[in-house]
């Protein structure tokens, strides 16, 4: 396609126009307005020819798959390939989503002759999730400037914004996320350890649980064993996607999509960043890490591993995750987990639990896991719920009725902690700030006191 220029645009303006009024004042000298039209009409039919068909030399290759963080300046690279004898002055366009962040999304370059160059776009991405680039756009000037020829090249690119870990991961101590390195210290194991290691003769002191009775009976001598630390655990970490998810946890009650801005951090971001900190805690320590999603019905599982190849499979399958209007499915999820997950985890629940018919669903639910695995309930504490005289001072009296609304939900869901404490699962609520850091702590603790 090819499109006039401002500039002829302009040439045009200020030669016809003149002419046009003198053979307005004057019939006899139209010739000047005929010559001006003829010879406009002549040289920009011309250039238009002179630029033939230079672009369909230009090809332009993108990377398979670009990774992004939120909040955090990028790069997306482009490879731009002359298969002509000539160098060309083009122009190279990426049509983006606005969340990517683009700086520029457009930019002249000089493209040697049978040559390429990589041409690299600025990003600041505000919203995490999976932006498809199907094609890409390349311009060329004429000659003279007087038009501008445009060519739509095909381009298969995926650009993937994940949550920004670096930020979370600083607030967190060096003893949680390197095992061994510099800041970790040597902790005392609570405990003799549940998983065998060995036999040995029995020596005076140890006590009957500890001798291996079938080991006994062959030998006709006691034997006992000898356990040590168990040091390949289980963890997944499930995340509600549901409706309560996409609230704003510093917003009262309110979604990003009321808020009008999708760069706002809702629950469900903080859950998934908070998961793929733990996901980095629980790699260091040896353990087996995995992330579940659920809303109506389970919506991603990815089943417990090690090694940096599986954690890029947890985060790819959780960064486009995004929250579903619906109301989640306890029953469901918990049979669900019945079937899959045969060997005793620790399951790390990252859901909110202040409504209270959801509330009733997953403690009417719990009991069909809760004797088989270690079961942990963190929430993100909602706007405005708290004790009754802390914060700030009220002003008026619809501060005093909103200060009592929270402290009734507060005890709502202290008594929700207490039954769910009676049917075997730990509920915590944190503050959204300290969400990451209190994570990978209980994580330490549990697996320090050999609660698995």
């Amino acid at each position: 396609m090819i499109a006039p220029r401002s500039i002829l645009i302009w040439i045009t303006g200020l030669l016809l126009v003149p002419a046009a009024l003198i053979s307005a004042a004057d019939p006899t000298m139209v010739v000047v307005l005929l010559g001006a039209a003829t010879l406009i009409a002549v040289v920009a039919v011309g250039d238009a020819v002179a630029v033939g068909d230079r672009l369909a030399g230009v090809e332009i290759q993108a990377p398979a798959i670009t990774r992004l963080s939120k909040g955090v300046e990028g790069q997306f690279a482009l490879q731009v390939f002359n298969r002509t004898d000539r160098a060309l002055h083009i122009r190279v366009a990426i049509p983006t989503d606005r969340h990517v962040g683009c700086a520029e999304r457009d930019r002249w370059v000089d493209l040697p002759a049978e040559s390429g160059i990589s041409v690299e776009f600025t990003c600041l991405p505000t919203v995490r999730g999976k932006y498809d680039l199907q094609q890409c756009c390349v311009a060329m000037a004429s000659p003279l400037g007087l038009w501008i020829k445009r060519n739509t090249l095909p381009c298969q690119s995926e650009i993937r914004v994940h949550p920004d870990l670096m930020s979370e991961r600083k607030r967190i101590s060096a003893v949680f996320l390197n095992r061994g390195g510099a800041g970790a210290h040597i902790q005392r194991q609570v405990g003799r350890g549940r998983e065998f290691d060995n036999l040995r003769e029995y020596v005076a002191g140890d006590g009957y649980d500890e001798i291996h009775w079938k080991a006994t009976a062959k030998r006709a001598r006691p034997i006992t064993k000898v356990l040590r630390i168990e040091r390949t655990q289980e963890v997944n970490v499930i995340i509600d996607a549901s409706r309560l998810s996409a609230r704003v946890p510093d917003a009262p009650n309110r979604t990003a999509a009321d808020i009008d801005d999708p760069a706002v951090s809702t629950m469900l971001e903080r859950f998934v960043t908070a998961a793929m900190i733990l996901g980095m805690a629980a790699d260091k320590q040896g353990d087996r890490f995995g992330v579940m999603s659920f809303s109506d019905r389970v919506d991603n599982f990815v089943r417990a591993r090690t090694g940096r190849s599986h954690y890029r499979s947890c985060r790819d399958a959780m960064y486009a995750l995004q929250p579903r209007m619906v109301a989640p499915d306890f029953s469901e999820l918990f049979a669900f987990i019945r079937m899959r997950l045969r060997r005793r985890a620790l399951l790390v629940f990252l859901t909110c639990l202040d409504d209270p018919i959801v509330a009733e669903n997953f403690a009417h639910c719990l009991p069909l896991i809760a004797k088989q695995h270690l079961v942990v309930v963190n929430m993100i504490r909602p706007w405005g719920v708290g004790e009754l005289f802390s914060g700030e001072k009220v002003s008026s009296v619809d501060d005093v009725y909103s200060r009592l609304g929270g402290h009734l939900r507060l005890q709502q869901l202290e008594e929700l902690q207490k039954g769910l404490q009676h049917s075997g699962a730990r509920f915590n609520l944190v503050d959204n700030e300290s969400l990451c850091p209190r994570l990978v702590s209980q994580y330490i603790n549990l697996k320090h006191r050999q609660l698995l």
